[in-house]
């Protein structure tokens, strides 16, 4: 009480000292099935009092799955930390019992072989609604319980109608693993009397924040990749229904309001149809409509945008579905103060609510008219494939046959159709082989999503960019590729399909009595294969030059990096040895060599100093704030879940001359790194570690001149301009001046120890960083550096473009006894840039091994 007079004392609002609020603050007022328990019910408290936790939210979904007839839970996956992604299918009663037919008709409506002999006339939309991919933006999956129990428990006309009419998709938590972080942390320090000041506990989650995934990734740049888990169900959920609207509820900024789309028109997508954007326009009104109802702000058409595919909202729109942005003000806990006034958790929740209703309103009365896009858009992608003089894409890989595999993997899991090649294609001077290479054909319903994966601009009708500018897939994982035209293309070239794809079995060709063993360091996962015989205990050495060794059948060629394991002075001999190898081969996908003498065919001979020994990485990962949790988050997902190779972590402000005396190599991400100790880093490095510096490390260490490394100073930017700006234009000019993600063409030495496992001179890398490096002295210490007009795809501002040309890509230098390995870019980006993902393992596993007489020294 005392509390609801001094909030009428003051003129606020009651709810910004008490934040429970009745049911009819959040759900327009119906009669509701008292059978159907309300939130508040289930919970014991009102939504908006207490963030839910990923474990009460998934008790509650279940408990509606049993007590409704319109509602029923489907697990279709589980997250890193084991919990259960789930998705409600809602609809009326009539439509359970006839599910699978209107699943298969409808996904029968974006096949123009079989969309005309459909009624779309009774045919229910298909809308996909999502919820707070990023784990601490919660108004969202916390207005989801809301949502559900109004389709669960209402007993009005509108509802029933759009049960009737619409198929909805519910998934109510994109991100399990982040929610249950952040909520734990802002349940944890709530007051009871709740403070909005900023600068309260609450506010301030730890490193790395609630937002990503276990492995710090951002899940929301996941939809086109599809590289963890939980992306991969729900890419599953989509195809499988191909719906016809998508939502993706997120929150911004707290001193913002409330965004929904369409973003900003000069920066769509150009593969995106102009109608896509009207529908959505048309949509917005219905949102609009909805916020006017109760009051709340809200803009459109500004600071997002829909170019990368990759993102939720954008990912559909390239398959005849309206992809559809929410963006809330965030009170990241339960009350802030703001410029617009005290921002309560409730009124956050409230507005995700609101626009979920409007876009199912949308749905329903827009029905006909997005059923009649998706049929035309499918019917009009057919079309353009066949009027287009490309036929297909052939892409290709000759010596790591598990990279091309996962290429093809993800390519299939996004409905695409993908062949085998029957024959030999050589096309623009590239040789494709059978069993080396794939087709995939341009004549299918996917035709613009393929051309989204394939596409490679680099002139934009705009200089700004939301996220990355470029993706080009075939050029990630840095594989051979090119389209076939219509003179070059016949369906004889197109072998068996792919219905699955499944990673080589790795094999070891050995006896008890070889002399030695080796494998190729070629194949993806050959990391894995190694540090499985060194964490055995076996002594491993690489080969700097090429060699020819005999084996049982014959003569084989082995390339510059190659891993020889002697048979003398082993811990283990016989079969004990050979089991190890077997292992090895399997986690490497990869085949183990049994070679019967040392002499061989080809020198050098296996006793000679061009092998080098290796020893076993005892890996440091710096982590905590001023470091980069997804640029973290990418390496330790590659280190740990690809290479098998544990990875210690350890916040940078504990780092200390006794703690660097466990480990051999560190891995310094993207990052600030006040708080970090740079005379204990140099010290362990000129006592013989191996450091490994990516993108912003790199200029911390050039400032507490650790290493060699000199970096380029930006020109100055456009901020007085010679003639006059208008005033609007200044934040715009400014961001059109970074680089927002593009692919350039590196030039490589292959016979360094960085290069190992590469076959061509010329490989594709992915740059954001906008860091330059000046050339060393020394003529040795560039393995990478840019080729001479390097832009392969995407944007680069013109003050950039005289800074690459010829610069270091990769700069290795020196302090002591240690080698520094500098890269201005991370080479593992959001874990489908698989095509430089060995730059970082060669770094692990052979940096101590580059010769001190090659590295740049101060």
């Amino acid at each position: 009480m005392r509390n609801t007079i001094l909030a009428i004392l003051l003129g606020l609002p009651v709810f910004l000292f008490s934040q429970k609020q009745p049911l009819d603050y959040f759900l327009p007022a119906a009669k509701y099935d008292p059978a159907i328990p309300t939130p508040e019910q289930f919970f014991g408290f009102q939504i908006g009092e207490w963030h839910l936790s990923h474990d009460q939210i998934l008790a509650y979904y279940r408990m509606l799955d049993a007590a409704s007839n319109k509602i029923t839970l489907h697990e279709y996956g589980r997250s890193h930390e084991n919990r259960p992604l789930i998705y409600l299918v809602i609809t009326a009663e009539k439509n359970h019992a006839n599910l699978q037919t209107i699943q298969d008709e409808h996904v029968a409506l974006c096949d123009p072989e079989r969309t005309g002999k459909l009624d779309m006339s009774k045919m229910p939309v298909v809308i996909y609604q999502g919820f707070s991919i990023h784990g601490n933006e919660q108004s969202g999956a916390n207005a989801a319980p809301l949502v559900a129990y109004r389709l669960a428990a209402a007993q009005d006309e509108e509802t029933r109608r759009l049960l009737d009419q619409a198929v909805i998709l519910f998934d109510p938590c994109f991100n399990p693993d982040g929610m249950q972080r952040f909520s734990s942390w802002v349940n944890a320090n709530r007051n009871q009397n709740l403070n909005g000041d900023a600068n309260d506990r609450e506010y301030d989650e730890p490193w790395p924040g609630g937002r990503f995934n276990h492995y710090w990734f951002d899940l929301n740049r996941d939809w086109l990749p599809g590289q963890q888990p939980e992306s991969v169900g729900r890419i599953a959920n989509f195809q499988a229904w191909k719906p016809n609207i998508l939502t993706d509820h997120h929150e911004m900024g707290s001193n913002a309001t409330f965004f929904f789309m369409p973003g900003v028109q000069s920066r769509v997508n150009p593969l995106t149809p102009k109608m896509n954007q009207e529908l959505t326009a048309k949509i917005g009104t219905y949102h609009a409509e909805a916020l006017d109802a109760i009051g709340s702000l809200y803009y459109s058409e500004e600071g997002f945008d829909d170019f990368y595919f990759g993102k939720g909202s954008t990912y559909p729109d390239a398959q005849g579905c309206i992809g559809i942005l929410f963006e809330q003000a965030s009170s990241r806990g339960h009350l802030q103060n703001t410029v617009n006034g005290p921002l309560s958790f409730a009124f956050t929740i409230r507005n995700q609510v609101r626009t979920a209703l409007s876009t199912q309103r949308a749905a329903i009365a827009m029905r006909t008219e997005l059923l009649d896009y998706q049929r035309n858009f499918y019917i009009k992608n057919l079309d353009d494939a066949r009027r287009d003089n490309r036929k297909a894409f052939v892409v290709g890989e000759n010596y790591d046959r598990s990279r091309l595999l996962r290429f093809v993997e993800m390519v299939k899991r996004q409905g695409i159709q993908v062949f085998e090649t029957s024959e030999k294609i050589t096309a623009n001077g590239v040789e494709f082989l059978p069993g080396s290479s794939y087709v995939i054909p341009l004549e299918q319903p996917q035709h613009k999503l393929i051309l989204g994966m394939f596409q490679r601009d680099t002139m934009f009708a705009d200089s700004i960019f939301y996220d990355i500018s470029a993706w080009t897939m075939p050029l990630a994982f840095n594989l051979e590729y090119t389209s076939l035209t219509g003179g070059q293309f016949s369906k004889k070239l197109l072998g068996k399909e792919v219905l699955a794809t499944q990673l080589p079995d790795g094999q070891a060709l050995a006896k008890t009595t070889d002399f030695a063993y080796a494998f190729e360091w070629d194949e993806y996962f050959a990391p894995a294969a190694l540090y499985h015989l060194l964490k055995k205990g076996l002594l491993a050495k690489t080969a700097t030059k090429p060699f020819t060794g005999t084996t049982a059948s014959g003569t084989k060629d082995f390339n510059v990096g190659s891993i020889v394991i002697p048979t003398q002075n082993q811990a283990l001999s016989g079969e004990p040895l050979l089991a190890v190898l077997r292992e090895a081969a399997s986690l490497g996908h990869l085949t183990i060599h049994g070679l019967t003498t040392g002499l061989n065919a080809r020198s050098p001979d296996l006793g000679s100093n061009n092998m080098e020994l290796l020893r076993k990485p005892n890996l440091l990962l710096l982590t905590g704030e001023g470091v980069s949790p997804t640029d973290a988050g990418e390496l330790w997902h590659l280190l740990d879940t690809r290479y098998e190779l544990p990875v210690t972590k350890v916040d940078l402000k504990d780092v200390t001359p006794i703690l660097l005396e466990k480990y051999n190599v560190v891995v310094m991400p993207n990052g600030g790194y006040g708080p970090l100790n740079a005379d204990a880093l140099k010290g362990w490095v000129s006592g013989g570690g191996t450091l490994i510096a990516l993108e912003g490390a790199v200029k911390w260490l050039e400032t507490k001149q650790l290493g060699g490394v000199v970096l380029k100073k930006e020109p100055e930017p456009a901020a007085a301009p010679t003639t006059r700006r208008p005033y609007i234009n200044a934040s715009e000019d400014r961001a059109a001046l970074e680089l927002p993600g593009s692919i350039f063409e590196v030039e490589l030495d292959l016979t360094h120890p960085l290069a190992y496992g590469f076959r061509r001179s010329k490989i594709p890398v992915f740059r954001s960083s906008g860091l330059f490096a000046e050339q060393p002295k020394n003529a040795y210490a560039t393995p990478l550096v840019f080729g001479k007009s390097p832009l392969m795809a995407g944007y680069v501002p013109k003050k950039l473009k005289p800074m690459t040309s010829g610069t270091p890509a990769v700069m290795v230098t020196g302090q002591g006894a240690g080698r520094i390995i500098c890269m201005l870019d991370n080479p593992c980006f959001r874990a489908f840039w698989y095509g430089t993902d060995k730059l970082l393992a060669n770094a692990v596993f052979f940096g101590n091994t580059i010769s001190s007489q090659t590295v740049e020294r101060k």
